[in-house]
């Protein structure tokens, strides 16, 4: 059987009726090359199938055209989201993404950053997952790559970072519940570790004292991303303090986990009739649990596409 013909630079430049270095131009997008040539360079690309070697492009040029994308927890909607944004927004301009999953451990994360620094990508997007931003950040000076934290806080005021506005969001969600009538509110989920964890509490205690309303510290729960461990933690809660009557949650996950034990025990674990939460699938909007009617969910918007579409136009490259 025969083999098909490898499409050649060479052979695009004869297709288009230029020279082998006004193709290469237009390939890297340097150089002063009109919008006919262009086109008609860009024509014989598609008509012929040429397919551009990266490898050999970077030798050439010192880039890859690929950037690295370490997510904390792909299956979780906020990064499923993110890392769709992030791709197409890389693809539109040409780069690919080399996709890998750093887990909870900090160790790990270092190891998959090494992995992706010696692959000889253009630059590295890291997604919440756990680890040192200044061991991180010295790893990739040494190879004169630059470094975005997308999603979470970073201690270091000198590393690029995309992420929203905690506090805010956190004292837009606590102020809701008290203008609906709501006064004692407890706080759940994320870890003591997490600066993206106290940045919100910081939200939901500065709002409850602007409104004159106390703080209690037991109040204010940790648990993981888990719907299990949420329902445990706020099964308890309320059966010591039955007179909660709303609870700001860390992400949506966490405010499911809650609304289904409250669902399920029917209001028998407490009198907690409203959960808020970010979210990064739903619009801000109330959602009436339907075996307890009077149990609303409220979700805030987290744009987590939109922001991954925002850190392909930082400096990644």
């Amino acid at each position: 059987m025969a083999t098909a013909k490898k499409i050649t630079i060479h052979d695009v430049a004869l297709a288009a009726g230029v020279s082998v270095s006004t193709v290469s131009l237009v390939l890297s997008g340097k150089g002063r090359i009109s919008t006919a040539t262009g086109e008609r360079v860009n024509a014989a690309i598609e008509e012929l199938g040429f397919v551009r070697n990266r490898q050999a492009s970077a030798l050439r040029g010192g880039q890859s055209g690929v950037i690295g994308l370490i997510v904390r927890d792909l299956s979780a909607p906020f990064y499923a989201e993110l890392t769709a944004g992030l791709t197409e927004a890389l693809e539109a301009q040409g780069r690919m993404v080399f996709l890998l999953h750093g887990g909870k451990d900090g160790e790990q994360l270092a190891q998959r950053f090494s992995l992706l620094l010696n692959q000889g990508v253009d630059g590295v997007v890291i997604a919440g997952a756990a680890g040192s931003s200044d061991d991180l950040r010295r790893m990739a000076e040494e190879k004169a790559i630059p470094v975005i934290f997308a999603s979470r806080a970073s201690y270091l005021d000198d590393v690029d970072t995309v992420r929203p506005d905690n506090m805010q969001a956190a004292q837009l969600l606590t102020e809701h519940l008290i203008r609906n009538g709501h006064q004692r509110i407890a706080w759940l989920g994320g870890q003591s570790s997490s600066l993206t964890r106290a940045e919100r509490v910081g939200g939901y205690c500065a709002t409850l004292l602007k409104f004159g309303l106390p703080f209690h510290s037991d109040w204010v729960l940790e648990c993981t991303s888990s719907q299990k461990q949420a329902a445990e933690a706020i099964t308890a809660l309320l059966r010591h303090n039955p007179t909660i009557s709303a609870v700001v949650c860390y992400n949506e996950t966490i405010a499911m986990g809650h609304g289904l034990v409250c669902s399920k025990q029917g209001g028998k674990a407490g009198k907690a009739e409203s959960i808020v939460t970010l979210s990064n699938r739903f619009r801000w909007r109330h959602l009436p649990m339907r075996h307890q009617p009077h149990l609303m969910i409220y979700l805030l918007p987290g744009p987590a596409r939109q922001r991954g579409n925002l850190v392909s136009h930082l400096r990644i490259a």
